[in-house]
């Protein structure tokens, strides 16, 4: 039997906050590759790609996975249609970085940085697509 995912109802609106939020984590994570700053790029890049999510799953499901583990949200996804399965192929090579990103001592390369930033500038497309899409 599946797990049960832990969801929060996301309104139009919230879903929309998400993809801001996505959109201020991508920017902000571009500039830090700029800047050669692998570990904070990586880490924003991640989160960008959480919020991506959260705003594909708000928009096609009214509800985002609310509980501490962040794998539970490709549960989620699946449930979301292709534009969910596309995003969650790049969200699950992002998530594995996170606790080397924001806790491990170890550094981040920048050519690992530079592919994190990729992946959630797939992630963010997408759910500029899926956000713009359901306000026309």
């Amino acid at each position: 039997m599946p797990r049960q995912v832990r969801t929060r109802n996301v309104s139009a609106s919230q879903a929309r906050s998400y993809l801001a939020k996505a959109e201020e984590y991508l920017a902000a994570s571009e500039n830090e590759l700029e800047a050669e700053r692998a570990i904070a790029a990586t880490s924003l890049a991640i989160h960008a790609a959480i919020n991506a999510a959260d705003a594909v799953c708000g928009v096609r499901l009214g509800r985002r996975a609310a509980g501490p583990d962040h794998d539970r949200v490709s549960d989620l996804l699946k449930e979301a249609g292709k534009d969910g399965a596309e995003l969650n192929k790049d969200l699950r090579r992002l998530l594995p970085m996170k606790t080397k990103a924001e806790y491990d001592p170890d550094d981040i390369p920048l050519s690992v940085a530079s592919k994190a930033v990729g992946s959630a500038l797939k992630c963010v497309a997408i759910a500029r697509r899926v956000v713009s899409s359901a306000t026309r």
